[in-house]
C-alpha cells in the first residue's frame, strides 16, 4: 500500500491525531529543556563533572520507579497517567524560569527540578509506549508506529534548534515557553474520549511488578537488544559533553550547540522516513549489531574531529544507525509483548534505554573529568564497537534472527 494512502488511513483516527500532537509538544519542549540545562549547567560551572550530575539527577528517579510506573500503566488509566506527567513537567519548567530569573541562579537547584522531570519521564515512558496499540486497529498499527517515530525524531531536531537559538534571549525565555508548550499537550492529552486501559489488568503486588521482568528473561532475542543498546548508549553517548564541544573545542556557541543537539534527530529522522518506504523485515539481528557499531564509530570520529562539518556528519551518521536500532528493538517489544504485559515491558525498556541516557552522561562527566573531553567521547565510542561484537557472541539468537516475529525466525 502507498505510504500516503497508509498516513491518511492512520490519520482518520482522531485519537491518533492527539497523541501524535501531544508526544511531538513535549519532544519539542524537552529537548528545548535539555540544551539550555546544559549550557545553563556549563556556564555556572565550567565542570563536566556537574554535567555529568545533571544526567545523574534524571537517571535517579528512573531507576527507581520504572518498574511501579510500568506496573501502574498496565492498572489505570494512562490518559490520566499522561496528563499528570505533563503537568509535572510544565511546573518544572516553570521552576527552572524562576531559578533563571534570580539573581544567584543556584545549580543544585537545577539539579533538584531535573529530578523531578525524571520522575515525570518514568511514568510517562511506559504508559506512552503501550499506548499507541489501543488508538488504531492492528492491520494499521505498524503505519502509526512508523510515523509516530518520525515525528518523535523531527520533534528531536525542531527542539533542540529552537532552545538553542532563543538561549541567546535568556534561559529564561526558553524556560517559559517550554512550560506553555508542555500545557498545551496537556490540552491535546485531555481530549481522549476513550478511557485507555487494558482488558486485563496485571495482578497487584511484588508478582505483578516483576511480571515484565519474568517475561523478558525468557525471551533472550528482547533482552540481548535492549540490553545492547544499554551498553551503546551508556559508553557512547556524548550528548552530556556536547556544550563543552560547542564552546571549547569547535567553537560555536549556543546556537552551534543547537545545531549540534538537532543533527542525531536528523540523521534518525531521515532514517525512519527511509524505514517507512523500505521496511526492515528480513536479518533484524544482523542489521541491530551493525547500527549500533556504526553508532560507536560516529562517536569516535565525532570525538576526534575539530571541524563543525564533520562533527554533524558524524552525529547525522549515528543518530540515523540509533533510529535502526531503536525500530527494531521497539517492534519487537510490542509484537513479542502480551497486551496486558505492554506497560510492564516498556518501563524495562525504559529502564534500560532511556534511564541509560542520564546514567550515559552521568559517566561521560565523570570520565571526561578524568581523562579529559576528547578521550572521554572517543574511548566511549570504542567501547560500543566491543560492545557490538561481545553481544554477537554472548546472544547468538539475537545475532541469527530473521523476522519480528518469533514464529518466523
Amino acid at each position: 500500500m502507498p505510504i500516503a494512502v497508509q498516513a491518511r488511513q492512520v490519520l482518520r483516527h482522531p485519537e491518533f491525531r492527539r497523541y501524535l500532537i501531544a508526544r511531538f509538544l513535549v519532544m519539542v519542549a524537552s529537548m528545548m529543556m535539555s540544551v539550555v540545562i546544559g549550557w545553563q549547567v556549563w556556564d555556572l560551572t565550567q565542570s563536566t563533572l556537574y554535567l555529568g550530575y545533571a544526567g545523574l539527577a534524571e537517571f535517579i528517579p528512573n531507576i527507581l520507579f520504572a518498574l511501579p510506573a510500568g506496573q501502574f500503566a498496565d492498572r489505570h488509566d494512562r490518559r490520566f497517567i499522561l496528563l499528570g506527567c505533563q503537568a509535572a513537567f510544565a511546573v518544572s519548567a516553570a521552576a527552572l524560569f524562576l531559578v533563571a530569573i534570580s539573581p544567584h541562579p543556584s545549580v543544585w537547584l537545577i539539579f533538584a527540578i531535573s529530578a523531578l522531570t525524571g520522575l515525570a519521564r518514568a511514568y510517562v515512558a511506559p504508559a506512552s509506549q503501550s499506548l499507541l496499540p489501543l488508538l488504531v486497529p492492528p492491520e494499521i498499527f505498524p503505519s502509526a508506529v512508523a510515523m509516530a517515530a518520525t515525528f518523535m525524531k523531527v520533534a528531536s531536531i525542531i527542539g533542540p534548534m529552537i532552545g538553542g537559538f532563543l538561549n541567546a534571549a535568556g534561559t529564561e525565555v526558553v524556560y517559559a515557553l517550554s512550560a506553555l508548550i508542555f500545557i498545551a499537550a496537556a490540552i491535546m492529552t485531555a481530549g481522549y474520549k476513550t478511557p485507555l486501559v487494558i482488558k486485563g489488568q496485571s495482578e497487584p503486588g511484588l508478582q505483578g511488578l516483576l511480571g515484565g521482568i519474568r517475561y523478558v528473561k525468557t525471551q533472550p532475542i528482547i533482552l540481548g537488544s535492549i540490553s545492547l543498546d544499554l551498553f551503546a548508549v551508556l559508553l557512547g553517548g556524548a550528548t552530556a559533553l556536547l556544550p563543552v564541544y560547542a564552546s571549547d573545542i569547535l567553537h560555536v556557541g549556543s546556537t552551534g550547540l543547537g545545531l549540534l543537539r538537532a543533527a542525531p534527530g536528523a540523521g534518525s529522522a531521515a532514517m525512519a522516513v527511509a524505514l517507512s518506504v523500505w521496511p526492515l523485515e528480513r536479518g533484524i539481528g544482523p542489521k541491530l549489531l551493525i547500527s549500533v557499531a556504526v553508532f560507536g564509530l560516529g562517536t569516535v570520529v565525532f570525538g576526534l574531529s575539530q571541524s563543525l562539518i564533520l562533527s554533524l556528519a558524524a552525529l547525522v551518521t549515528l543518530g540515523a544507525a540509533d533510529m535502526i536500532s531503536v525500530v527494531i528493538r521497539q517492534t519487537l517489544v510490542q509484537i513479542r509483548t502480551p497486551n496486558e504485559m505492554r506497560g510492564r515491558v516498556s518501563a524495562i525498556n525504559w529502564l534500560f534505554i532511556g534511564a541509560s541516557n542520564e546514567l550515559g552522561e552521568f559517566e561521560s562527566g565523570v570520565t571526561a573529568a578524568w581523562l579529559g573531553t576528547v578521550p572521554a567521547v572517543v574511548l566511549g565510542g570504542i567501547g560500543t564497537l566491543v560492545v557490538a561484537a561481545a553481544w554477537a557472541v554472548m546472544f547468538p539468537s539475537l545475532r541469527q534472527a530473521d523476522r519480528m516475529r518469533g514464529d518466523q525466525d
